[in-house]
């Protein structure tokens, strides 16, 4: 489960930071200044990593045995500027160290 985890927090990261550029970099550049090249740019690469991102966060979900709806909360923080940063430290500090702790060695 391990590998699992660490795999979803290096994609948490990156999936937030790309969100956060196209929402903060892109789309003020789009709107304000008209030239929509980093959207065009940043907006297809986000989606990609947001699907490996979504598959990445199935496979610790299916390996934690976490409930439906937190493995749907979990995949749906990806969608939001900043809310992935937190759901990524809960998962590593709170939701993973428990499942850890139950896990026969």
């Amino acid at each position: 489960m391990q590998g699992a985890l660490t795999r979803y927090r290096i994609m948490a990261w990156t999936v937030g930071v790309g969100l956060l550029a196209l929402v903060l970099v892109g789309m003020p550049l789009k709107y304000l200044g008209h030239d929509d090249t980093v959207v065009a740019i940043i907006g297809p690469i986000h989606g990609f990593l947001f699907m490996i991102y979504l598959v990445l966060t199935f496979d610790l979900a299916r390996r934690a045995h976490w409930p439906f709806l937190r493995m749907i909360l979990v995949m749906a923080a990806g969608t939001i500027p900043f809310l992935s940063f937190w759901t990524e430290r809960k998962v590593t500090n709170v939701w993973a160290p428990a499942q850890l702790a139950k896990s026969p060695v």
